[in-house]
């Protein structure tokens, strides 16, 4: 999937259907001069309904269809045949996706299971026939009730990745060239800051045609929480990510320090996200020799609260292992 195609975020502008009049019908037939009422009820107008899709990745199927109307329902007939329902419209969107209200930003309510409808827009209701309006001193009643109007709604339709594994470290620690390296995925890699603009999601094969997702998330600055850099445009991706593989680079002037730092971040977001599991990549180990590897495992063992492993993306170093650690976390 490449960076242009990846949209996580869509406004919609959703129409219900008109419900059908109900049918002032009075019952006509040879030899029956002067019939009854027998108008049919109208029909519903179509729902719109967001359903849950787990073949798709991104919102990119709307980017070009954000008008999205429903049938209108039929009017009712005689012999108190009631008109058809109109046809339902379906808005498609990934798992994880969320659905809000744009005026208030309150959440209507999230996508997370495959098939799971909801209804955004409700049909407009059918109306009754002259047959429900019929009494003693009213035997032919010639009025029925018009349907019920369409509804019509904007509605924000926003994409938190649902992946297994979620990439976190600072811009530039080399995540997507990790993401490379574990999966067929082929992220934009380059050597300059916030190279990834957008989440890349990528299938790691494991043993045993076993599988997992892992997600490439742009990288956290300073400040993030309050919006700095891309800020919210990407914390919101990690809600949903099982466990946090923090990535830093062995040439960072304070391991522990970036390490808090991000962690901190992701706090001051949303602090259930310290519930996930954690582990730490050590990117760019290639660059060090015994000697070094073994002071900075020595100095890391008394100050890194959480396991952590020694990777290098380019000299292919430590990927087994670090498969193998987060299939253990997954499964655990």
């Amino acid at each position: 999937m490449t960076e242009g195609n990846f949209v996580d975020y869509i406004k919609i502008h959703a129409a219900s259907g008109n419900g059908g009049k109900g049918s002032a019908h009075l019952h006509r037939e040879k030899f029956v001069a002067k019939g009854g009422p027998d108008g049919g009820d109208g029909g519903r107008g179509g729902h719109v309904i967001v359903r849950g899709n787990n073949n798709l990745w991104t919102l990119f199927h709307l980017k070009f269809k954000q008008h999205i109307k429903a049938g209108h329902g039929e009017h009712g007939g005689a012999s108190r045949s009631t008109g058809a329902d109109g046809e339902d419209a379906y808005i498609d969107v990934p798992l994880g996706t969320v659905v809000k209200d744009p005026e208030t930003d309150a959440v209507l309510f999230e996508i997370t299971e495959n098939g799971q409808e909801e209804i955004v827009v409700q049909g407009g209701k059918g109306g009754l026939g002259n047959w429900h309006f019929r009494s003693a001193t009213n035997q032919t009643p010639r009025y029925a009730q018009p349907g019920i109007p369409k509804q019509e709604k904007d509605i924000l339709l926003e994409l938190k990745v649902l992946a297994d594994v979620g990439l976190v470290g600072f811009p530039n620690a080399g995540k997507s060239t990790l993401l490379s390296v574990m999966t067929s995925a082929k992220p934009k890699i380059a050597d300059y800051e916030f190279t990834t603009l957008k989440p890349n999601l990528g299938i790691v094969e494991y043993r045993d045609f076993k599988s997992f997702v892992m997600a490439d998330i742009p990288g956290i600055i300073e400040g993030a929480a309050e919006g700095k850099g891309l800020g919210h445009y990407f914390l919101r991706h990690i809600e949903r990510n099982s466990i946090l593989l923090f990535l830093i680079p062995s040439d960072a002037p304070d391991i522990l320090a970036q390490y808090e730092i991000l962690l901190d971040e992701l706090r001051r977001y949303n602090p259930e996200m310290l519930d996930k599991e954690r582990l730490i990549a050590i990117s760019k180990s290639d660059m060090l020799d015994d000697e070094l590897k073994a002071e900075l495992k020595a100095e890391l063992d008394k100050t890194l609260p959480v396991d952590y492993l020694f990777i290098s993306s380019v000299a292919q170093l430590g990927i087994t292992e670090l498969k193998d650690k987060l299939w253990k976390l997954l499964n655990t």
